[in-house]
């Protein structure tokens, strides 16, 4: 259960970090990167994150959602999470991994 909560709060602080930065929301809904490409970025950017990440099914559900929606359906994910403070020491990731992820 606690885990479950970690994951929930985590998903969530990444759809947050992202909305945000109201310039870069763009470039979030609108990246061609893959699941693979993000979680590499992730990993690079911040291992401890990214294993935390990736262990956790229910913020991996919520990247492949995001990932494979339409980006009308993006941005809808993206405001339903936006205003969480938890979230706002995430933004500075959030953005560096969609920035790089095309890399891998």
């Amino acid at each position: 259960m606690v885990v479950a909560a970690a994951g929930l709060a985590l998903s969530v602080s990444v759809g947050a970090g992202i909305a945000s930065a109201e310039p870069d929301v763009g470039a979030v809904v609108n990246t061609t990167c893959t699941y693979q490409q993000v979680i590499a970025a992730l990993n690079k950017q911040s291992p401890a994150d990214g294993a935390e990440f990736t262990s956790n099914p229910i913020a991996v559900s919520w990247l492949n959602q995001f990932l494979a929606s339409p980006v009308d359906q993006r941005r809808q994910m993206v405001e339903q999470v936006q205003g969480i403070p938890e979230a706002q020491p995430y933004t500075g990731l959030v953005l560096q991994v969609i920035n790089t992820c095309k890399n891998y």
